[in-house]
């Protein structure tokens, strides 16, 4: 098999920096709604657990084409974006990395959540009898005990973006060096007669990439059970 080209290499960049991006931006909504789905007690609260999972059960053709309408030229989200912080998602490396986060967020916030429902609630209440406030209690046992889970769900959702074909090509099309991540260049070098070496190539590489992110996630998401098994307090005074 020959090597990657120059092309290629900058293929995997770009995937990289999407799913990067993606993850990350979504981090702080993912934490919240696992958080909320965790521990709140509110009407309407399976709606929302419906919603959040949405992604995971819609072709992502149709998630792409609700993301264009929404996040579009036209879109009430696209134009108050493009008016307030000059952000454009449109046929752009920015939209890629948006549809790769809104289709990771459901397996970002499924394993955050299981996450911070492992955490005995009795070493927060232990915390709480020994002095420490609701944030301290928060950062100092909470947060800890569910981090393994966090990071779990990041590796996780890196890998759901590194895969991520459907909702990006209908949002945002195949443009190369800009749009094209790894499973849209596969996608194009199929289309091309003798591009099956690139295409063994590429593949490759994005399992590669899906296999180690989802060891990662699974070593993560063992050690967070057994974190939370073992975990103690005394470190809050």
């Amino acid at each position: 098999m020959a090597p990657l080209s120059p092309e290629e290499w900058g293929i995997i960049a770009l995937s990289l920096k999407v799913s990067g991006v993606a993850i990350l931006g979504a981090l702080p909504l993912a934490f919240g709604l696992a958080w909320l789905l965790a521990r709140g007690r509110f009407p309407g609260k399976v709606l929302l657990d419906a919603l959040v999972h949405l992604p995971l059960v819609l072709p992502p053709v149709v998630t792409g084409w609700l993301l264009l309408l929404a996040f579009g030229p036209q879109g009430p989200a696209g134009r108050l974006l493009a008016d307030t912080l000059g952000l454009t998602f449109l046929f752009r490396w920015t939209g890629a990395a948006l549809a790769a986060a809104v289709m990771a967020l459901p397996l970002m916030v499924r394993a955050m959540r299981l996450s911070i429902e492992a955490v005995d609630r009795r070493l927060e209440g232990a915390a709480r009898t020994l002095g420490a406030g609701p944030w301290r209690t928060f950062f100092a046992v909470t947060l800890p005990l569910a981090m393994p889970g966090v990071l779990a769900g990041l590796v996780l959702g890196f890998a759901r973006s590194i895969g991520e074909f459907g909702a990006t090509i209908t949002f945002v099309s195949n443009i190369p060096g800009e749009t094209e991540t790894l499973p849209l260049a596969i996608y194009s070098a199929l289309q091309v007669p003798g591009g099956e070496s690139a295409v063994a190539r590429l593949a490759l590489v994005s399992v590669v990439l899906s296999v180690a992110a989802l060891v990662a996630s699974e070593t993560l998401a063992r050690r967070g059970g057994a974190g939370t098994r073992a975990g103690g307090f005394g470190h809050v005074l």
